[in-house]
C-alpha cells in the first residue's frame, strides 16, 4: 500500500546523508590537492666520510655525530664513495623529496668546515643545511669496508662492511633516522641464521659493493618516509 509518509520520511533521511558526506568529501579532496601542491622536501648528502679505527681503542671506530662505537678494520680506497653513490641511488627514487647537487653541497660542506675547525660536527652539519636551504641533511660515515678475496663461490677472505647514515634536521640538528649496517658474510656452515642474506645473495661471496648494496636495503627497511 502507498504511504506517502515513509517516503517522505526516505527522501528526507537521504537528504540528510549527502549533507552530512559533503564536507567529508571536501576535506578529503583538499587533503589529495594539498599533497599535488606540497613542494618537495629539499634534502643534501654531505660527502661520505672514512672513519678508521681509533689508535688509542684497539680495532673499535667512533661515530663523530652521534659516538655510536663499532667494530673498525680496513677501509678500501673509494669505499667511502661507493656508500655514499649507493644511498644517492636509493634516495633518487623516492618522489617527495628533491636532492640537491651533490657538487654544490660538497662545495659548501668543506668551505663551512675549514672555517668551523673547533666546532662540534653537529653544528657544521646545521650551518651547512642552512646556507643549502635543504630541509633534511643526510650524514653518513664508513668504518669498516672490506673487499672479499676469492671469487664468486671461493673466498680466501669474504667482504665485511660497517656504515651509518643519519637524517638530520638543520633547523634544531634533531636526528630523525638512522640507519645502520654492520655485517661480515659468513658461510651457512658459519652461521645458519644468514640463510636470508645468503639466499638474496644467490649463494655466492658478495664483493663489498654488493653487501653494501644488500646493507642499504635492509638499514631502510627501518625508514618510514619523509614528513614535512
Amino acid at each position: 500500500m502507498h504511504n506517502p509518509f515513509r517516503e517522505r520520511n526516505g527522501c528526507i533521511l537521504a537528504l540528510v546523508l549527502v549533507l552530512l558526506l559533503i564536507p567529508v568529501m571536501a576535506s578529503c579532496g583538499s587533503e589529495k590537492e594539498a599533497d599535488r601542491t606540497r613542494p618537495p622536501l629539499r634534502m643534501a648528502v654531505i660527502p661520505f666520510q672514512a672513519i678508521p679505527p681509533h689508535e688509542q681503542s684497539g680495532n673499535s671506530a667512533i661515530c663523530p655525530l652521534c659516538g655510536a662505537v663499532y667494530f673498525g678494520g680496513s677501509i678500501a680506497e673509494g669505499g667511502e664513495k661507493v656508500v655514499e653513490e649507493l644511498l644517492l641511488e636509493k634516495l633518487k627514487n623516492l618522489k617527495e623529496m628533491e636532492l640537491i647537487p651533490q657538487e654544490k653541497v660538497e662545495g659548501i660542506y668543506k668551505r663551512i668546515s675549514a672555517e668551523s675547525l673547533k666546532i662540534p660536527v653537529l653544528d657544521i652539519v646545521k650551518k651547512t643545511g642552512l646556507e643549502l636551504d635543504a630541509g633534511l641533511i643526510a650524514v653518513g660515515y664508513v668504518f669498516r669496508y672490506m673487499e672479499r678475496i676469492g671469487y664468486d663461490y671461493s673466498a680466501e677472505k669474504s667482504a665485511s662492511v660497517a656504515f651509518e647514515i643519519n637524517f638530520v634536521n638543520p633547523k634544531d640538528g634533531s636526528i630523525i633516522w638512522r640507519g645502520v649496517f654492520d655485517k661480515t658474510q659468513k658461510s651457512l656452515m658459519e652461521d645458519v641464521f644468514q640463510i636470508a642474506s645468503f639466499y638474496k645473495g644467490k649463494g655466492k661471496w658478495l664483493t663489498a659493493r654488493e653487501l653494501t648494496k644488500q646493507g642499504m636495503n635492509e638499514a631502510f627497511k627501518t625508514f618510514s618516509g619523509f614528513e614535512h
